[in-house]
């Protein structure tokens, strides 16, 4: 049986995708518990496409996320999301209000119009499949899902390296984390030792071009069973985006739209801070560089 080192080796996550292999996009399910789980949200590009990531700030009521959706078709597949409360509903599963149980879904984009055809977008059924077909099984990676349409090191020109979507689980001293990346970024993707493995690996000004403004963002997920506060994983988003500077260079440009955000069951107790911090950051670099590395 195939060892499962991606973020559903977590227990009680789950994982879907849609794809479009033809128009070059699609959508990535991840599913909490059916109570929920702990989360916050980290936004540092200057142009992040989301749907109800002001939920996930410390100090809105609301605590737990019954799912994330990760999408291409910018913000026209920001509807594919109604497709995953569609479908948790029927599950019964949601916030509990006086007349139904509202499933909360936050959402974020990338843009990949210009990969495939600009007009495949991912939709509430397609949302709706990535939702139904998610299992604990190890996550497909590569060019499927959220990650199809996803390129890099896109500072020379557009489309010429591919991204893609990553995942990866790390375990020490008893503390487990899981994550996601679509990586889709205007900079150079780099593995472990720093070496460029996608991207032109000349950097920024080698050339006259302008980027375009919303073409470029890398998505992150991160979860733990591990005990949490909200404000703690607003914390730990953070220090998700900051281990992107490690393997993506340049990072957080003014083109591009990170977003970060950490989950927790909160079913086990709590984890050493720093021990938790660092395998944060560490599982995160992992799945930035499982993204290229599974698109090959």
């Amino acid at each position: 049986m195939e060892e499962n080192s991606t973020l559903s080796a977590i227990p009680g996550f789950l994982v879907g995708h849609w794809t479009d292999p033809v128009g070059q996009t699609g959508c990535t399910a991840l599913l909490c518990p059916p109570e929920g789980a702990v989360a916050s949200a980290s936004f540092l590009g200057p142009s992040p496409g989301t749907r109800e990531g002001i939920l996930l700030a410390p100090d809105k009521k609301v605590e737990r996320i019954h799912a994330l959706l990760f999408t291409g078709g910018s913000a026209f597949g920001l509807g594919a999301a109604s497709g995953v409360v569609r479908w948790l509903e029927e599950q019964g599963i949601g916030h509990p209000t006086p007349f139904a149980r509202v499933p909360l879904v936050p959402a974020a984009v990338i843009y990949d119009l210009g990969v495939g055809n600009p007009k495949a977008r991912p939709l509430e059924e397609h949302g709706y499949h990535a939702a139904s077909t998610a299992s604990s099984a190890p996550v497909g990676r590569g060019r499927v899902g959220a990650g199809t349409g996803a390129t890099v090191g896109k500072y020379l020109g557009t489309g010429l390296y591919r991204g893609g979507l990553g995942s990866a689980h790390l375990s020490r001293h008893g503390v487990s984390v899981g994550a996601v990346a679509v990586v889709n970024p205007i900079g150079d993707v780099l593995d472990e030792n720093g070496q460029v493995i996608a991207g032109p690996g000349v950097g920024p000004g080698a050339a006259a071009f302008t980027p375009g403004e919303v073409e470029s963002t890398t998505l992150i997920a991160v979860v733990t069973q591990h005990m949490i506060s909200k404000p703690e994983a607003k914390r730990l988003a953070d220090a998700a985006q900051t281990s992107l500077a490690r393997v993506i260079r340049p990072s957080h440009t003014a083109w591009d739209g990170d977003s970060a955000f950490v989950l927790s069951s909160a079913v086990l107790p709590p984890a050493d801070p720093m021990l938790l911090g660092a395998l944060v950051q560490d599982v995160v670099a992992a799945a930035v560089v499982d993204a290229v590395r599974s698109s090959r």
